[in-house]
């Protein structure tokens, strides 16, 4: 499950960092998301909640062999 959390936060950290570039016009590119400005906030939020899931991975509780 720790997997699980790294990688979705990982995911979540990316498709933030990109939606903030494009919130922010960044990539110079025509397009929907371009330059709208709420995207360079809705951006770090979910880079934010990204950085928490991988955290919260990485300080899970390993899984005892027996």
């Amino acid at each position: 499950m720790r997997v699980v959390w790294i990688v979705l936060g990982i995911v979540l950290f990316l498709l933030g960092g990109l939606w903030t570039g494009q919130g922010l016009d960044l990539f110079h590119q025509t397009g929907g998301m371009n330059g709208v400005k709420i995207w360079a906030v809705i951006g770090p939020i979910v880079a934010l909640v990204g950085i928490v899931l991988v955290v919260i991975g990485a300080r899970g509780k390993k899984k005892v062999s027996a």
